[in-house]
């Protein structure tokens, strides 16, 4: 993995752009929440659906006592990830597609990072394969990176089988940390040529790329990626720093 440029720090936007175009990334890989818009999707979808009543009551206290011991380190972020896309086994597909397309137009459309926006358009003119790498339920991410023109075949997110158009509680992928870079060695992408994360869960895939291009990086991912000699770049809607917590 090598570090772009001589001169760690931060980037400006112009200088994040033309580090893009130097390296001319035939792959390109990027992490969601916190990355491409602000916030945790992940945890907001949950939370917003258990709101609309898309799940039992008992469901929607089980997975609240699973989070709160997640958020105590009793729970491991892999366990959480699939957990959350387990509590809506039972339910049909295309209804938490169209729940999930509701609140992506709702709640997610407005964080985007123009700056973001711009650069995937910039890749795609000029014929990039774009990948999207998240521990996000598919659901979101799959609406969410839509709107950037990713399609759902270059999607790699936290699933649960579907079967008769049913959803199951069949654990199919929850790429987080060491996970992200096993989904991409997966789909034949072992040595990606750029990939852009914001948190040390997005380490282990920011690591086996050609290029790393840390986003609004989290404070422990700012703190390896200046060791390891990389720059970073915050969007301008950006917080000064975002939290490493499920969905990143």
């Amino acid at each position: 993995m090598t570090a772009i440029g001589s001169q760690a720090g931060q980037w400006t936007r112009e200088e994040l752009e033309q580090k893009i175009r130097d390296t001319a990334p035939r792959v390109a890989v990027f992490d969601c929440d916190g990355t491409l818009w602000g916030g945790d999707a992940g945890l907001e979808f949950m939370e917003w659906s258990l709101e609309q009543g898309i799940v039992s009551r008992s469901t929607a206290d089980w997975i609240d006592t699973r989070h709160r011991a997640y958020r105590a380190g009793e729970v491991s972020e892999m366990q959480i990830c699939g957990e959350m896309v387990q509590i809506y086994a039972g339910l049909r597909d295309e209804e938490l597609k169209r729940v999930a397309a509701q609140y992506v137009s709702g709640f997610v459309l407005q964080r985007v990072f123009v700056e973001m926006a711009d650069i995937i358009e910039d890749l795609r003119r000029r014929g990039t394969e774009i990948w999207a790498v998240s521990s996000t339920n598919k659901w979101v991410i799959c609406e969410g990176v839509r709107r950037f023109g990713i399609p759902e075949s270059r999607v790699l997110a936290a699933a649960v089988a579907v079967k008769d158009g049913v959803i199951t509680n069949e654990i199919v992928d929850v790429p987080t940390d060491e996970g992200k870079a096993i989904a991409l060695e997966r789909v034949g992408l072992p040595r990606p040529d750029a990939v852009f994360g914001n948190s040390v869960h997005d380490l282990a895939m920011l690591e086996m790329a050609e290029h790393a291009f840390p986003i609004n990086p989290s404070a422990a991912l700012l703190e390896t990626a200046l060791r390891k000699g990389w720059g970073y770049y915050r969007p301008e809607a950006a917080p000064t720093g975002s939290s490493d917590i499920t969905g990143l």
